[in-house]
């Protein structure tokens, strides 16, 4: 496993979903399709998403 950034290459707004998908083994379009159902329930998903994009470093 790689540690957790965001990628410079293959990301769509700001690279998050791109770098726990590549953190974790799993593709990209996998985790977006998972955080965009998951803003269909209740809780902060969207601040969440906007806080790891704030703290997440990218990749050198």
């Amino acid at each position: 496993m790689s540690t957790l950034a965001r990628p410079r290459h293959n990301r769509v707004i700001a690279g998050v979903c791109a770098g726990l998908a590549k953190r974790f083994g799993l593709a990209p379009w996998t985790v977006r399709i998972i955080f965009l159902l998951s803003c269909l329930l209740p809780g902060p998903q969207f601040l969440i998403y906007l806080a790891l994009w704030l703290i997440l470093p990218q990749e050198p």
